[in-house]
């Protein structure tokens, strides 16, 4: 048992990636100490410097092999699974890992225990992503009653793979937009870390919750790709691809260089925002960042001129 003193300690699976080190950094504020799990512990050396002496390490751990699991969470007082992949035995990872962890963790005596999901999850879904995180929500309660389960939205930031990437290939003067129509409600990845931090270290106020988190605005995917854009100075004709043709593209996801999976497709024939039903960032007391207050700092690299364009250098996109 940790003394009354000692900061808490918690394992942060996956915590070397993009979401991981605003958790860490949340964490390492709050005065925690932090395990992070990484199937390469190198990948998360970056984080050290955020802590003082003695509060952080990394440890080699794989979902996949249940003795280094153990080993992860041992005299853990809260565990935090941020683990979650798109391509792969997604079944092995989303629901037997998941689980597996969530068990693990249980038997080592943890307080808490935080799993992240995501909003859309549905375990009749034809897509293997949508499917299988609805089942491993359903694995980890098994395992851990009390776990807390977070479903957040489509996550931006500085170094994500949906800002940048948009921003990039709206440097071309023809953007095609597929599922324009679709709704995202984008969350601010300091904002998603901070409550996930906060869920690991008051199980009191949020364990046995599920919590459904979205930014400040509801943007169509036409509307997003827009404001992109308009954030990178860039000004492409936004061209709204026709259902048929979206589904033959993603037919022929599978090639590599595809710019739509079927699995990707598929989700996206479903909104992606809160549905209203679960409490959101309010019971955390974080009021959302909205995408326009933040990411044109890191999106300013793609417009001409780079980083040392004039600030009010935004294009218009529609």
């Amino acid at each position: 048992m940790r003394n009354p003193g000692t900061p808490p300690l918690i394992t942060v699976f996956g915590g070397g990636g993009f979401i991981g080190r605003y958790v860490c950094e949340a964490l390492f504020k709050a005065g925690a100490r932090i395990r992070v799990a990484e199937r390469n512990p190198r990948r998360a050396w970056f984080l050290q410097p955020l802590g003082s002496i003695g509060t952080f390490s990394a440890v080699a751990a794989d979902l996949e092999r249940p003795a280094t699991i153990a080993a992860a969470v041992e005299g853990a007082d809260a565990v935090i699974n941020l683990v979650g992949i798109f391509k792969g035995n997604l079944d092995a990872v989303h629901v037997e890992g998941a689980g597996k962890l969530a068990a693990a963790a249980k038997a080592a005596g943890a307080r808490s225990f935080v799993h992240i999901s995501a909003i859309g999850t549905d375990p009749e879904s034809e897509s293997g992503y949508s499917r299988t995180k609805a089942l491993g929500e359903q694995a980890v309660r098994a395992a851990f009653p009390k776990a807390t389960i977070i479903r957040p939205s489509v996550v931006f930031g500085p170094e994500d793979e949906f800002t940048n990437r948009f921003a990039g290939l709206a440097g071309y003067s023809i953007f095609p937009v597929f599922a324009p129509k679709s709704r995202f409600q984008p969350v601010f990845v300091r904002d998603l870390g901070q409550a996930i931090a906060a869920a690991a270290l008051d199980p009191r106020s949020h364990g046995d919750k599920i919590y459904e988190l979205g930014g400040p605005d509801v943007l169509t995917m036409h509307e997003l790709v827009g404001r992109i854009a308009g954030m990178a100075g860039q000004s492409p004709d936004l061209v709204d691809m026709p259902d048929f043709m979206g589904s033959l593209i993603a037919s022929f996801g599978f090639l590599p260089g595809a710019p739509l999976t079927r699995d990707q497709w598929i989700m996206l024939q479903k909104d992606n925002v809160p549905s209203g039903k679960q409490p959101g960032f309010k019971e955390f007391g974080i009021n959302p960042t909205s995408m326009s207050a933040v990411a044109p700092e890191w999106l300013s690299r793609f417009r001409k001129g780079g980083r040392f364009a004039p600030a009010n250098q935004v294009a218009s996109a529609g």
